[in-house]
C-alpha cells in the first residue's frame, strides 16, 4: 500500500489554512481527475483540454508493460544490454530518476556538447540500443543525436535499424519517418499529456523498462496515490503541497528542494523542471532551487524562500519555520507533485500546461544557425576565460577588467528578491565538479542560486527565466571543445549547435532586460579550474567580511 506523509510549518502551514477549505469546496481534486479543463480560466481552457491525460496515466500505461518487457528480453537475448536515452526535458529527467532510484543503468544523452556526444557514441556501441524520445517529433537535439548514432552503428557494421527505438506522439514527423525507416520499435505516447507530465507514460517507462527498472511497481504505486489524490478533503496531500507551493502570502517564490535520504535519486531535478516550466509565466511563478541539506538557502531564512524536504517515510525530521516535508515512494510522489503543480497553477492564476517562452530560445538558436554570424569579440580575456555580455549597454559591467571584477559586477545587479542562474554549456559528465560552485555562489550573494547544464535546462527552468518575474541575474559558461563533431546530413556541427543555443538564449534574456555575463573557456579544463579558484576566493572574502 502506498504510504505518503506531509508536514508544514510557518507560511506553508498558513497557506493551507487559507486555501484548503476553498479548494475542497470547489471540488478541485475530483474535477482535476474528471479532466475539467475550465479550472485554470478561459484563456487556458483549450490547452488544458488536451493536457490532462496524466491523471489516468498509471492505468493507461499498463498496456505498454508487456511490449516493453518483450523488447527488453529480445535485446538481451541478442547481447544488447546497454540502453542510451536521447531525450530532452521531461523525456530525459523522468527516466533518469526512475532508473537511478531503481539502481539500474541508463545512459542519458541530453546534450549537444561535442565531447559528451562523442563519449556516448563511443561507449559499448556493440551492445547498445538507443531510445529516441521526442513528443513533438521535431526536437533538434534528439534528431541530431539519432543521426550520429545511426551513422556510428552503420560504420561499425551494425544494423542501425535494429538498435533504434522511438518514443513519440502518434502522427508526429518522427512517428511517420521512423515507421518508414523500419526502426526496431515505435512506441506512441498519449498525446494528451504534456512533456513534463509524461514520466508515467511511454516517455518515462520505455527507456526505464528496457534498462531493467520495475515499472509495473512504479505504476501500481502511482495508481494508488491517484485514488487518494482525487478526494476532496482537507487532508489531501496533493492539495496541501499545492497550497504550499503556490499559496503563500506574500508569495515565497523560491522553492528550495532538499533531499534528505528520500531514496529517490535525482527527484529534485525532475521536480525542478515540472514546477519551473509549469508556473513561470505571465510575470509570476515559483522557482525551484535544487540544494543540499547544508546549503545557504536552507539555513538562511530568507523571506522569499520556502524549503521543501524530501524525506524517508520512517524519518523523524524536525522542521524549521517555513518548511515542508514530504515522504513517499517514487510512483506516488510523481503523481503528487504533478497534481500539486496543477493546484499551484490555479492559485497563481496561470496555465500550468503551456510553455510560451521556451520556444523563443529555440527560434533564436535556429536563426543563428541559419545566419552563422561572426562571433562577437570578447570584452577582455583573463587567463583561460574570455569575458562577454549579451547586453548591448551593460552599465553594470563598466570598469571590470578581470573575471573576479566581472563576477562582482554581476552580483551587484542582484536585488533583495533576485536569484542567480548559472548556466553551463559544457559536458556535464566530464565537468560535474563545476557544480560545486553553486553553494559558494549562494554564500557570496546571499541569494538563491540555480545551476543548470545547457541545453538541458532550456527545457526546464528556461521557461521561468523568461516568463516568470523579471528578477533573474544570469551567468553563462561556454567553452571551446578540443574537437568538434559533425552532424550527419546537417549543415552545422554539434559545436556550432551548442554555441547557437547558448548565444540564442543569452540574447533572449538580454532582450528581456536581464543582466547576462558570459564566460567562455578557451581551454575547458583550465577554465573550470580558474573559475573554481576565483569563486573560492570570493567566498573566502565574503566569509571573512
Amino acid at each position: 500500500m502506498t504510504s505518503l506523509a506531509f508536514a508544514a510549518t510557518g507560511a506553508a502551514k498558513l497557506a493551507g489554512e487559507k486555501h484548503l477549505m476553498t479548494l475542497v469546496a470547489d471540488q478541485l481534486a475530483s474535477r482535476i481527475f474528471a479532466k475539467d479543463a475550465t479550472l485554470w480560466g478561459p484563456d487556458a481552457q483549450a490547452e488544458s483540454a488536451i493536457r490532462l491525460g496524466w491523471v489516468e496515466a498509471p492505468e493507461v500505461s499498463s498496456a505498454l508493460l508487456a511490449d516493453i518487457a518483450a523488447l527488453r528480453d529480445e535485446l538481451r537475448a541478442e547481447g544488447v544490454n546497454h540502453i542510451v536515452l536521447c531525450g530532452m526535458g521531461g523525456s530525459s529527467l523522468a527516466p533518469e530518476v526512475i532508473t537511478g532510484t531503481a539502481g539500474v543503468e541508463l545512459s542519458v544523452l541530453d546534450s549537444t556538447d561535442p565531447d559528451q556526444v562523442r563519449a556516448a557514441v563511443s561507449d559499448r556501441l556493440a551492445t547498445t540500443a538507443i531510445v529516441v524520445s521526442s513528443k513533438s517529433g521535431s526536437t533538434l537535439e534528439t534528431d541530431s543525436q539519432r543521426r550520429i548514432f545511426e551513422q556510428e552503428f552503420t560504420t561499425a557494421g551494425i544494423d542501425a535499424k535494429s538498435r533504434i527505438i522511438i518514443v513519440t506522439d502518434p502522427g508526429s514527423p518522427l512517428d511517420v519517418s521512423a515507421r518508414e525507416a523500419g526502426y526496431r520499435k515505435v512506441f506512441n505516447a498519449d498525446p494528451n499529456v504534456g512533456g513534463r507530465y509524461s514520466g508515467l507514460t511511454a516517455f518515462g517507462l520505455v527507456p526505464s523498462g528496457l534498462a531493467g527498472a520495475d515499472i509495473s511497481a512504479l505504476l501500481d504505486s502511482a495508481e494508488e496515490a491517484g485514488e487518494m489524490l482525487r478526494d476532496d478533503d482537507v487532508d489531501n496531500i496533493g492539495l496541501r503541497l499545492g497550497a504550499a507551493l503556490g499559496g503563500t502570502s506574500p508569495l515565497r517564490n523560491k522553492i528550495v528542494i532538499v533531499d534528505e535520504g528520500s531514496g529517490m535519486v535525482g527527484f529534485a531535478d525532475w521536480a525542478e523542471q515540472l514546477i519551473a516550466e509549469s508556473t513561470g509565466k505571465l510575470g509570476t511563478g515559483v522557482l525551484p532551487v535544487v540544494a543540499g541539506p547544508n546549503s545557504p538557502e536552507v539555513t538562511g531564512g530568507a523571506e522569499d524562500v520556502l524549503v521543501v524536504r524530501l524525506v524517508a517515510g520512517d524519518s523523524d525530521v524536525e522542521l524549521r519555520e517555513n518548511e515542508v516535508s514530504i515522504s513517499g515512494d517514487l510512483g506516488a510522489q510523481m503523481m503528487v507533485w504533478e497534481f500539486a503543480t496543477a493546484v499551484a497553477g490555479r492559485l497563481l492564476g496561470i496555465n500550468p500546461f503551456d510553455q510560451p517562452d521556451v520556444e523563443a530560445a529555440k527560434v533564436a538558436a535556429r536563426g543563428l544557425l541559419d545566419a552563422t554570424p561572426a562571433p562577437t569579440a570578447a570584452l577582455f580575456t583573463d587567463g583561460a576565460i574570455e569575458v562577454r555580455t549579451a547586453n548591448a549597454e551593460a552599465a553594470w559591467l563598466v570598469g571590470a577588467a578581470t573575471v573576479t571584477e566581472a563576477l562582482e559586477a554581476l552580483f551587484g545587479a542582484l536585488g533583495g528578491d533576485s536569484y542567480l542562474s548559472v548556466q553551463v554549456y559544457l559536458d556535464r559528465l566530464a565537468n560535474a565538479p563545476l557544480a560545486e560552485v553553486r553553494d559558494e555562489l549562494a554564500e557570496i550573494t546571499n541569494r538563491p542560486v540555480t545551476f543548470g547544464w545547457g541545453p538541458r535546462f532550456l527545457h526546464s527552468t528556461g521557461q521561468f527565466h523568461k516568463g516568470g518575474p523579471a528578477i533573474g541575474v544570469f551567468l553563462q559558461v561556454t567553452g571551446t571543445e578540443a574537437a568538434d563533431l559533425a552532424i550527419p546530413e546537417r549543415p552545422f556541427s554539434f559545436g556550432e549547435l551548442i554555441a547557437a543555443q547558448a548565444a540564442g538564449d543569452a540574447a533572449v534574456l538580454a532582450d528581456h532586460g536581464r543582466p547576462v555575463l558570459r564566460l567562455h573557456f578557451t581551454d575547458v579544463a583550465a577554465g573550470v579550474a580558474q573559475l573554481k579558484t576565483v569563486v573560492a576566493a570570493l567566498a573566502g572574502r565574503q566569509l571573512d567580511a
